[in-house]
């Protein structure tokens, strides 16, 4: 299994969160230390200790041993807009040198790192720089987060050839039930499973908590 893994997702608003949550649970039950990191973050609060992000404090608190927020979030926003428009907006510039130093923090006092993306693959994130650089320049496998509703088959399938086309590994998706009336979902899910180039690693139902829906991932068909 490799080391670390970044999260992405076939679009904002399908679980990204949730899945990773999920991913580092059932990482930490064979006893690693396992780390979330959410490295650009948009639509913070502000509190008395600074922007906080709810996506962030969540894989935060998936993590064991926890750590600090700002290895989880280096960079955080407060607009929840796109990042690269929040961070034009508040003048604030989103560069390599804080992300490379939290992640390689982290890389080195965890046996896992989770890294979560943020929208869907190919979010701009500052000139010249998107949320696609993130996987490739770490090194990272891909595990696809796909939101099962209403067109999950064409947004898999086609997130899917773009991480193969920007020379990244896709190497497990896990189906998140956002929509638990959707007809015809498991069908949806069997042509997916069909369709995409890589193993399901599991099918998550709506409203489970990501400790409990740890357990139905399959985590050895990361291997």
């Amino acid at each position: 299994m490799s080391r670390h893994l970044f999260v992405a997702g076939t679009d904002t608003g399908i679980g990204k969160t949730h899945g990773a949550q999920a991913l580092i649970h059932a990482l930490r039950r064979s006893g690693a230390r396992v780390a979330g990191m959410k490295p650009v973050a948009s639509g913070s609060a502000r509190t008395p200790d600074g922007l906080r992000n709810e996506d962030a404090l969540a894989l935060q608190a998936a993590s064991s041993p926890v750590p600090p927020y700002a290895l989880v979030n280096p960079i955080a926003l407060e607009e929840a807009v796109a990042p690269h428009l929040a961070a034009l907006r508040e003048g604030v510039a989103i560069g390599w040198p804080p992300l490379d130093d939290a992640f390689h923090r982290l890389g080195r006092d965890y046996d896992r790192v989770v890294v979560e993306g943020v929208g869907g693959w190919l979010v701009p994130l500052a000139e010249g720089m998107s949320a696609e650089d993130l996987p490739r320049r770490w090194d990272l496998p891909v595990v696809l987060v796909v939101g099962i509703r209403l067109g999950c088959i064409s947004h898999a399938r086609l997130t899917a050839r773009a991480i193969e086309a920007e020379g990244c590994r896709l190497v497990g998706w896990i189906a998140n039930r956002v929509d638990r009336d959707m007809p015809l979902a498991d069908e949806n899910i069997a042509t997916l499973r069909e369709c995409l180039p890589a193993p399901c690693l599991g099918v998550l139902p709506h409203g489970l908590a990501p400790a409990d829906a740890a357990r139905l991932l399959n985590i050895e068909a990361l291997a």
